[in-house]
């Protein structure tokens, strides 16, 4: 295969920062940008990627078994970004198309510190005394006394690479009591990085502030639904910067309409992209930021150098590093 046709899907960051990525893809081949409705049918999806054989894809659309039915010679779907649950890997793998990931260390510090950052203006409600100064209302800063993050007793939901920097955010930094939940992770490695293994009741019960950083499986869908909502203290502050579906939107808002929850800081919803008459944006004490988590410039730079590497090695034969699905005819070159 000799001419390349690469699509950039969904993607509202890749090369309009680093133009230079773009660059570097136009001399392999044309570069097109394409966006689709977050749900579309996999047939559909097929269809609005004709001729393209060669995707950067972002969180959505989802590339589904019926997908690769209708999409067959695709090479690569590199994803922008750490997750690939939006990718039927076995799929993939029936079709020869490799499917690549960010390394999790590029994301770390910058999902890490935008989960503290959004819980920090929530606790202390900065976008709220912001908007009053622009209202020339600086007069009623006393209507925004907040709660300090300090010393407070925090939990943090996934301790992968995400969770492990929160945890030593707030840990170090805040001199947090750091309770920690990940059936994946032993005692010892989140006792590392500062924080106390749990079980998740024991979380729920004790947190004064909940951080959830998991990434999302059938197991953990809707885990902070309205019976865990109930198990937690009164007035509980939630910041999540992981999957919208780790939370069940309705129980959330019955909680914030409630009371029980004193706030929550989201960078992420179970769909996206969420609009003005979302639910959450009817309260005062939500903070909700367009998933741009990773949008810093030192991230997004290594990110987009990562998805051209691997466009690059693709059309070599080579296999791109950090390939979750890393077998297809199409990779001809030996390591």
């Amino acid at each position: 295969m000799t001419d390349y046709k690469i699509g950039i899907v969904n993607s509202s960051s890749f090369g309009k920062v680093f133009p230079q990525h773009l660059e570097r893809l136009e001399k392999i081949g044309e570069v097109v940008h394409i966006t689709v409705d977050s749900e579309i049918g996999g047939k559909e999806l097929a269809e609005a990627l004709a001729g393209i054989n060669i995707v950067i894809a972002s969180v959505t659309p989802f590339f589904t078994e019926e997908f690769f039915q209708y999409k067959d010679e695709l090479l690569l779907i590199a994803r922008h970004g750490i997750g690939f649950n939006n990718v039927d890997l076995a799929a993939a793998k029936a079709h020869d198309t490799v499917v690549t990931i960010i390394p999790a260390l590029v994301e770390r510090d910058a999902v890490a510190e935008n989960n503290v950052t959004n819980l920090l203006a929530l606790m202390r409600k900065t976008v709220q005394a912001h908007n009053r100064v622009i209202a020339d209302r600086w007069e009623d800063r006393a209507s925004f006394v907040g709660n300090t993050l300090y010393n407070k007793t925090v939990g943090v939901i996934g301790v992968g690479n995400t969770g492990s920097g929160v945890v030593e955010t707030i840990r170090n930094g805040f001199r947090c009591e750091v309770l920690a939940y990940d059936p994946y992770k032993s005692a010892m490695h989140i006792e590392s990085y500062g924080a106390k293994k749990v079980e998740f009741d024991e979380l729920l019960a004790r947190a004064d502030v909940i951080c959830l950083c998991a990434s999302l499986n059938e197991g953990n869908y809707h885990m902070i639904d309205a019976a865990a909502i109930a198990k937690m203290k009164d007035r509980v502050y939630l910041s999540n910067s992981a999957r919208g579906a780790l939370i069940d939107e309705d129980a959330a808002v019955a909680g914030l309409k409630s009371g029980k929850l004193a706030g929550l800081a989201t960078d992420v919803l179970e769909e996206e992209p969420g609009r003005k008459d979302h639910p959450y944006l009817q309260f005062d004490n939500v903070v909700m930021t367009p998933h741009t988590s990773a949008y810093t410039m030192e991230c997004l730079e290594e990110m987009g150098e990562k998805c051209v590497r691997d466009v690059e090695a693709i059309i070599e034969g080579r296999l791109p590093e950090r390939a979750v699905q890393p077998e297809s005819k199409f990779i001809t070159v030996s390591i």
